[in-house]
């Protein structure tokens, strides 16, 4: 392990996960985040991408290596525990109460430190003014990029250290991809620490600080987001079809 990885606030190490007994799509996978880094991990569909935060976030079985966070191992708890030792998950779809209002959802992000309510809905209105002028709106009558920052500010409510991202971009227009990742390097710039899954690949890669492409639930390449972007060996495999999504 490199001393990048051992003093990493979180990090991920050989990593086999999966769905169902016996099949597995995680196969050894390896991922670290240093506190304030914006990572992201791009690759194929099926690449294992999204199982792997669900891995880190508790919601997929690991069934071999370990996961820790500010050198606690977290390696298969709950995700209401690990919400509560700092981590934030922001899925890629169903991510809103849509029957709830803006201020309710946020509500629900607080719901264990309700106390807390009020000085961080002020942060997160701060950081989307949208979301405190319309905060009696229903979440199911928002736009899919609204929806995704009522998403964003509700997993921000619990002030996490590191913030799970899947697919932010997903399904939104070319503008609304944009103001996204913005909102992705905000949140980064104020000490959240982001490791963000997305299929908009060249757009991620200019964005993050580091990247992982990950192929058939291993590590294929990692480095710099601006090292892999200009890779030919990552350019041929992956960016010339990733890219146009």
């Amino acid at each position: 392990m490199s001393s990048s990885e051992t003093t990493a606030l979180v990090s991920a190490k050989d990593l086999v996960a999966g769905y169902l007994p016996g099949i597995n799509i995680l196969n050894g996978c390896n991922l670290y985040a240093n506190k304030g880094e914006l990572v992201g991990i791009i690759g194929p569909n099926g690449a294992g991408k999204s199982t792997l935060l669900k891995s880190l976030f508790g919601l997929v079985k690991i069934r071999e290596g370990n996961v820790i966070l500010a050198g606690e191992e977290i390696t298969n708890m709950r995700a209401d525990q690990l919400v509560a030792r700092g981590i934030g998950f922001v899925p890629q779809s169903n991510n809103v109460f849509p029957s709830l209002t803006i201020e309710e959802n946020l509500q629900m992000g607080a719901f264990q430190s309700t106390d807390k309510f009020s000085e961080r809905f002020d942060f997160v209105t701060e950081l989307f003014p949208t979301l405190r002028t319309r905060r009696k709106q229903r979440a199911g009558s928002l736009s899919g990029g609204e929806r995704q920052m009522v998403a964003m500010g509700r997993a921000l409510m619990m002030n996490p250290s590191v913030l799970l991202l899947d697919e932010p971009s997903a399904g939104l227009s070319p503008a609304l991809q944009d103001e996204v990742f913005v909102r992705v390097r905000e949140i980064n710039k104020l000490g959240v620490t982001v490791i963000m899954v997305e299929q908009n690949a060249r757009r991620c890669l200019q964005i993050v600080d580091r990247g992982y492409v990950l192929d058939q639930g291993k590590n294929a390449y990692e480095g710099t987001g601006k090292s892999l972007s200009t890779d030919p060996k990552v350019i041929e495999l992956y960016l010339g079809t990733l890219a146009k999504k």
